[in-house]
C-alpha cells in the first residue's frame, strides 16, 4: 500500500510524503503506482522551476519533499501543493485498498 501523507502549518501546506508501493500489480508493471510516482515528482521538478529552497528525500518507493522558507512564493507554493493533492486524489478515488492520502498539521 502507498501512504499519501501531506503537512501543513498555520492552514498552509508546507510539504508531503510517499511511503511504499501500491502492490496492485507486478513490480515494474504497476501503473497506479507509476501515476502516484509522477505527481510526486511533479512537485521537485515545480519546487525547482520556482527556484525555491526545499528538502527533499528520494529512495525506492519513497519521496518526501518540505519547504523551506518559502515567503516570497507562498501562492506558488500553495498551488503547488493542492494540485499535487487534487491529483493524487483524482488517482486513488477508487483505490482505497492500495493507496489512501491524510493531511496531518504539525
Amino acid at each position: 500500500m502507498t501512504k499519501i501523507t501531506f503537512y501543513k502549518r498555520n492552514n498552509q501546506y508546507i510539504g508531503f510524503e510517499v511511503n511504499g508501493h501500491t502492490g496492485k500489480d507486478e513490480y515494474g508493471k504497476d501503473l497506479l503506482c507509476a501515476q502516484i510516482s509522477t505527481v510526486a515528482q511533479l512537485a521537485i521538478v515545480g519546487a525547482d522551476l520556482l527556484k525555491i529552497n526545499y528538502f527533499r528525500e528520494i529512495s525506492d518507493g519513497y519521496l518526501k519533499i518540505m519547504i523551506e522558507d518559502s515567503k516570497d512564493f507562498q501562492k506558488e507554493v500553495q498551488f503547488l501543493f493542492k494540485t499535487c493533492m487534487e491529483s493524487f486524489k483524482s488517482i486513488i478515488i477508487d483505490e482505497k485498498k492500495f493507496a489512501k492520502l491524510e493531511v496531518k498539521n504539525v
